[in-house]
């Protein structure tokens, strides 16, 4: 019995370091291209490093520098009113959309790869291509609600105090509902039509089925991609910058800009190392609380 309990050892060993040996290349990737960033960033939060000088150790200097710093509390505030408001609505719309899909309308796979278009573009190009309709003079924008009887004048969208956080949320939430209309279709697609077949001979109304099998049914679904949404939303820079480059006035100066302009606008590296540390430590804290909940419900289970 030794004899074969130790081959079969062997070979279970031999098995494993192939499974390690076919991931090797991914953990090199990993490594190289998230986790030293990482390391490298938390380092760096911790000195006063700048451009072109000497990393020198500073303790927790840039963090007590931060606490004080009405900018990045600005920035902050911006970033969780940008992040919470563009989150709701691409999740709402996204579950209106899927649901749309859901319902076997005509050419739905026409529909879906239409969806997916604004997905599929890049955060700049989505940008330029806002930018472009926003134009005061000559954009779609203005263009439409002047036909329309809306305006009578042409309004500046992006640097307007009052109308630039709609501008680029609308733009923000147009670019990603996608996102979550797909994964939300995919949780809609598992659900089995045998309990709305048998909430209709119960009498439930299609509210009643909404509110009662289809949301508790997709809470596992809706808890990812809200998380992920917060997450990746909370992250946004790309499309922000080519449209206001946070402006007007600091309005729509995000923490991954204000990170960006300490480091690379005024050579804080350091600085912005801390700031960077800081939107990890509340994403941490983020992605924390969803596998919190998603445990919770599995013991439930």
């Amino acid at each position: 019995m030794s004899f074969f309990g130790t081959k079969r050892h062997t070979l279970y060993s031999k098995k494993e370091l192939g499974q390690v040996q076919l991931l090797f290349p991914v953990i090199v990737l990993v490594t190289v291209f998230s986790l030293f960033p990482l390391l490298r960033g938390i380092y760096l939060g911790f000195t006063d490093y700048r451009l072109g000088d000497a990393i020198s150790f500073n303790g927790i200097e840039n963090y007590i520098q931060l606490f004080n710093d009405e900018y990045f509390w600005n920035s902050f505030k911006v970033g969780m009113i940008w992040t919470i408001v563009v989150t709701v609505l691409q999740v709402g719309l996204g579950l209106g959309l899927a649901l749309l899909l859901n319902n076997k309308i005509r050419f739905a796979s026409f529909y879906t790869v239409l969806i997916l278009l604004p997905w599929a573009t890049p955060p700049i190009i989505r940008g330029i291509l806002w930018r472009q309709m926003y134009e005061p003079n000559a954009g779609a924008v203005n263009i439409l609600l002047s036909r329309a009887g809306i305006i009578s004048e042409p309004i500046n969208w992006l640097s307007s105090f009052e109308y630039v956080i709609p501008a680029v949320i609308v733009a923000g939430v147009w670019g990603e509902i996608s996102k979550a209309a797909i994964f939300l279709l995919a949780g809609l697609q598992t659900i089995s039509n045998d309990l709305y077949e048998a909430s209709k001979i119960d009498g439930a109304k299609l509210w009643d089925q909404f509110l009662h099998i289809t949301i508790p049914s997709l809470k596992p679904v809706l808890a990812a991609i809200i998380s992920l949404t917060f997450m990746w939303n909370f992250n946004t820079f790309g499309i922000i910058w080519v449209l206001t480059q946070g402006g007007p006035g600091g309005l729509t100066r995000l923490p991954m800009l204000a990170a960006y302009e300490e480091g690379f606008r005024y050579g804080y590296i350091g600085y912005a190392a801390a700031i960077g540390n800081v939107m990890v430590l509340i994403l941490s804290l983020v992605l924390f609380m969803y596998i919190r909940v998603q445990l919770r419900e599995r013991k439930e289970l």
